[in-house]
């Protein structure tokens, strides 16, 4: 998930056409060195690309058939039993404009031209790091790594090969993690130069003992600065909340709104490191680190999620005669025009504009509106989230559940990796990550309300 990148002095590589990151030494395809690269005349000419944007929020419609008692907030009664309303943001009844764009949109490469096209490179590219294993001891020499790439040059410091200049693959490329019942995995895709997601799963216990299970996922704006690190801030942020909360006895929804601020927070912060960024990097991205956040707590019989931007929570039931639901709501410029009538879901996300989100985290957002909404479903199921990496490719509730495998719920960690691949097979235009947290329903007695 991205905004519109701002055009630099050199965008693209001159051997490959393949897209340059600020601040790049070489081509992460082809190991170009960059540095030979003489500057642009002053007079090239760029291209603007305007996009019209609306500003209304959606109304918080979504797709029906959910097995649960109902989506919203909650009002504990006195007798300890659950009333459940609908949650939604803030209405606002101004109608959408039809140009733009207001100051609280980015957008969105994923749909149209605005994918990143590869370009046949001029030289070998360096290997998928999903397939390729580790170089063989004996090839190693003491303190150093061996090029993925050549397999002759040694690893520097930077992540370069010092033979061919290939960019190695790095940590966050390719992650996995399993604990207990979650389990989450996050992949760079087959785009773009880094990893810019990121993912945190957890377990503790409420005050009676019983289980609670928590799933983040994160996405980073990728026309901001340093959006690898928004994400990973706001992961690990609100998942740090949830577990000092819940344990506590904060009931799950409003610990998650709480985990939301406090991980927009964590995203302000990195805005103060920019300036001394700037002083070392002139191309330095303006926009303040940024990104979004989705998550799921399964916790006392009840599923909550909570989100703000365009990730997602799907609900696929064990049985699957019964129906999927979609959970959340995108913060985006389609989801707007669906909510406020204008245009069926077809046509809005046919648009070059649907994908221009209207809610994110960071120092310039235009306000901080946490969506958090609570389900008791009465059957089991797998609670799916993951980013616009994943459901770009099973954008509907059916066609993600068509997408999970049958036996996801007893191996989730398998089951996140068949959805890597399915979002790989598809393009993999973008960053791909998803979290799967099988739900089951208590047993009678189990004291959930």
């Amino acid at each position: 998930m991205s905004r519109m990148h701002q055009e630099t002095a050199l965008s693209r590589c001159p051997n490959c056409e393949e897209p340059l990151e600020s601040g790049d030494l070489f081509c992460g395809a082809c190991g170009y060195d960059l540095s030979v690269v003489p500057a642009p005349p002053e007079d090239r000419p760029t291209i603007a690309i305007t996009v019209p944007v609306t500003g209304a929020p959606m109304t918080g419609a979504q797709e029906t058939g959910a097995p649960v008692a109902g989506p919203g907030g909650h009002t504990a009664a006195a007798s300890g039993s659950v009333e459940w309303t609908a949650a939604s943001a803030a209405d606002r009844s101004e109608p959408p404009a039809p140009a733009g764009p207001p100051a609280g949109v980015r957008f969105d490469r994923r749909s149209g031209s605005g994918d990143f096209e590869l370009a046949t490179p001029a030289a070998p590219v360096a290997p998928d790091p999903r397939t390729t294993g580790a170089a063989p001891e004996q090839e190693r020499t003491a303190g150093t790594k061996l090029c993925v790439a050549c397999r002759a040059g040694h690893v520097d410091t930077d992540g370069y090969c010092e033979n061919c200049g290939h960019a190695q693959p790095r940590e966050r490329d390719h992650m996995e993690q399993e604990l207990g019942s979650v389990a989450a995995v996050s992949d760079r895709g087959l785009r773009h130069h880094r990893n810019e997601d990121s993912f945190a799963v957890s377990t503790t216990a409420l005050p009676d003992g019983s289980p609670a299970v928590v799933a983040i996922v994160c996405d980073g704006v990728s026309s901001a600065s340093r959006p690898d690190e928004a994400s990973a801030a706001a992961a690990t942020a609100a998942n740090e909340a949830l577990l000092e909360s819940l344990p506590r006895g904060a009931h799950p929804q409003q610990a998650m709104h709480d985990a939301i601020v406090v991980a927009a927070e964590a995203v302000n912060s990195l805005a103060h490191d920019d300036g001394r960024a700037r002083e070392h990097d002139p191309h330095h991205h303006t926009n303040a680190p940024a990104c979004t956040l989705v998550g799921a707590i399964s916790a006392g019989g009840l599923l909550v999620v909570g989100w703000v931007g365009d990730s997602r929570v799907y609900w696929v039931p064990d049985d699957r005669t019964h129906p999927p639901a979609r959970l959340t709501e995108d913060d985006s410029w389609a989801a707007q025009m669906v909510a406020a009538g204008l245009m069926n879901e077809a046509e809005a996300y046919a648009d070059e504009r649907a994908h221009a989100i209207t809610g994110w985290l960071g120092a310039d957002a235009y306000e901080l509106e946490p969506h958090t909404a609570s389900f008791k479903p009465d059957r089991p199921g797998l609670v799916v989230v993951c980013t616009d990496g994943l459901w770009n490719y099973a954008e509907s509730a059916a066609e993600m559940a068509a997408a999970v495998p049958a036996d996801a719920h007893e191996r989730p960690l398998h089951g996140a990796r068949v959805l890597v691949g399915h979002a790989l097979d598809g393009g993999g235009h973008d960053n791909v990550t998803v979290a799967l947290l099988p739900f089951a329903v208590p047993s009678p007695g189990a004291g959930s309300a």
